[in-house]
């Protein structure tokens, strides 16, 4: 079979194709969706979903009844599969999370890029995403900013991160956590970070919203105050101070960190990096 024959087969599969929509849902208020949204939600073959009990109160609120099917970490592989077969079949598929855009920390991404490759139309759907509601509202510098997604579980694993993504202080950052790492992870972002201003966004669009600002420490301070800690968190910091060069003594910047609270550790790798010097070098030098 000749390259146009090839190129006229994969066309006319193409146009036998489904769509997959990759439809944006509430984060949290129900009335935060689309007309456009639920019309192809009423429309589509099924809703491909991470909780089918979560979706079904959702199109149940706008008396849908589509076919829902389970998507997520633990069945994305063989579902996407599936799923494409579906789409090249003919079917329209929707492709929801159960709370705000697809794709955003949350599953998707192999059907997606599975239909990309199989020249299945991909149409986004556009709607509620919590790290941009709170970004919004936040106060803080909107015009460059990074999502990072949720936060590393571990503290070693966090700080880390937060060291790379403070390559860029002029960069807003914005981080998803969860109400039992949220202290935690302030304590690291005053300790990387050098305690810039933060805004946490709290049960965005829900009864319970809430926003605290401050520097990291502050807002650390007033959440250790509460008989307890609820409800997912947005984290959105504020840029950051260039750090000037460092021109002193290392062991004297060591000593510095830790009285002001840091581990040895992690202060003798922050002190060599300034100094440009590797931290097993300055560790040598400390022993001296």
């Amino acid at each position: 079979m000749g390259s146009g024959s090839r190129t006229g087969l994969m066309a006319a599969q193409q146009l036998m194709a489904g769509q997959l929509f990759v439809v944006a849902t509430p984060i949290g208020n129900l009335g935060d969706i689309s007309y456009r949204a639920v019309e192809i939600l009423r429309g589509v073959a099924a809703v491909a979903c991470e909780d089918t009990r979560q979706t079904r109160r959702l199109l149940d609120h706008y008396g849908l009844t589509t076919p829902l099917v389970s998507y997520h970490e633990h069945n994305e592989a063989a579902r996407a599969a599936e799923l494409l077969g579906r789409l090249q079949a003919g079917d329209d598929i929707a492709l929801v999370s159960d709370a705000g855009t697809p794709l955003i920390s949350d599953p998707g991404y192999r059907i997606v890029s599975l239909a990309v490759a199989a020249g299945v139309r991909v149409v986004p759907i556009p709607g509620a995403c919590a790290a941009v509601a709170a970004l919004s509202a936040s106060g803080l510098a909107t015009d460059s900013f990074r999502f990072g997604g949720f936060l590393p579980r571990k503290s070693p694993e966090r700080k880390r991160l937060l060291e790379q993504m403070n390559q860029e202080p002029h960069l807003t950052l914005v981080f998803y956590e969860s109400p039992h790492r949220i202290v935690a992870s302030l304590a690291d972002i005053e300790a990387v970070l050098g305690n810039p201003q933060v805004v946490l966004g709290r049960e965005l669009t829900k009864i319970h919203e809430e926003f605290l600002r401050g520097r990291a420490s502050e807002v650390r301070a007033a959440l250790e105050n509460r008989p307890q800690i609820l409800g997912e968190f947005c984290v959105v910091i504020g840029r950051r101070e260039r750090v000037a060069a460092f021109s002193g003594d290392p062991a004297a910047e060591v000593a510095r960190l830790v009285e002001s609270g840091m581990d040895r550790m992690e202060a003798i790798k922050k002190a060599a990096r300034a100094a440009g010097i590797s931290k097993r070098e300055l560790y040598r030098r400390l022993e001296r």
